[in-house]
């Protein structure tokens, strides 16, 4: 079974340090179990936002909607394991 093709930009970005992510609303998946060994995300607006949850003082990494949107149909549709 093969990968659906996505025609998105796949542009990321470490956060430059304008961009203010100490209001941002992170989130992680229900599925982490509270082990903080997952990654969370947040809504920027134009962006996503993308931590280590073990390290959150680090800048987080920026995703334009276009590729979280494609990262997310594409880890949706991998085959079981």
């Amino acid at each position: 079974m093969s990968t659906p093709r996505m025609a998105a930009p796949h542009d990321v970005t470490a956060a430059p340090y304008d961009v203010d992510v100490t209001q941002a609303r992170w989130q992680k998946s229900s599925y982490s179990g509270g082990a903080n060994d997952c990654v969370e995300v947040a809504d920027l607006g134009e962006q996503a936002a993308v931590r280590d949850s073990k390290d959150i003082d680090r800048r987080p990494l920026l995703f334009s909607k276009a590729a979280m949107r494609a990262l997310v149909t594409g880890i949706a549709c991998w085959p079981d394991w």
